[in-house]
């Protein structure tokens, strides 16, 4: 066999070697992607879609939870009936005229540090072990309650 010969069926190898690996990683990639899936499951949840499970759960155990959850809520659905993007010292003063103290409320930024409005105003109003999480987007408000955190408060990071 000439020596061209030989160089031609060892890039021809070579060739193969690399579209033989190629193909595994797709396969692989495609595998690991359809392994993250979560697969249908025939167990419904039981909480009504109005309030989060864990939510529900917290405020049974709770009452001054659940009427900070009540506070919360009926305070940031009046505020956004009358304006969808309340600005952040707003949104504060609506929770603390809501009986929640200054001290436990939190809130978010309501401009981007560019100037713009964000896409979410999130507010938090802690009651005891726990944060009442208050969040609103395009005019809907989610209400949810989450662990305070170990630093006492319910934001992660400076908001200012």
């Amino acid at each position: 066999m000439s020596r061209r010969s030989e160089q031609a069926n060892g890039r021809s190898a070579d060739a193969l070697v690399v579209r033989v690996a190629g193909s595994l990683l797709i396969i692989a990639a495609a595998l690991t992607m359809t392994a993250c899936t979560a697969a249908p499951s025939s167990v419904q949840p039981t909480a009504s879609p109005s309030r989060p499970a864990s939510t529900q759960a917290t405020a049974a155990t709770d009452p001054a939870v659940a009427a900070t959850i009540s506070a919360v809520e009926s305070t940031l659905k009046t505020l956004v009936a009358g304006n969808p993007k309340p600005d952040r010292e707003t949104l504060r003063a609506a929770l603390v005229s809501a009986g929640i103290p200054h001290g436990n409320v939190e809130v978010s930024v309501s401009r981007t540090p560019t100037g713009l409005d964000v896409d979410a105003m999130e507010s938090a109003a802690r009651t005891g072990d726990s944060c009442i999480m208050g969040q609103i987007r395009d005019g809907a408000v989610v209400v949810t309650v989450l662990p305070v955190l170990a630093t006492g408060k319910c934001f992660v990071g400076d908001a200012r």
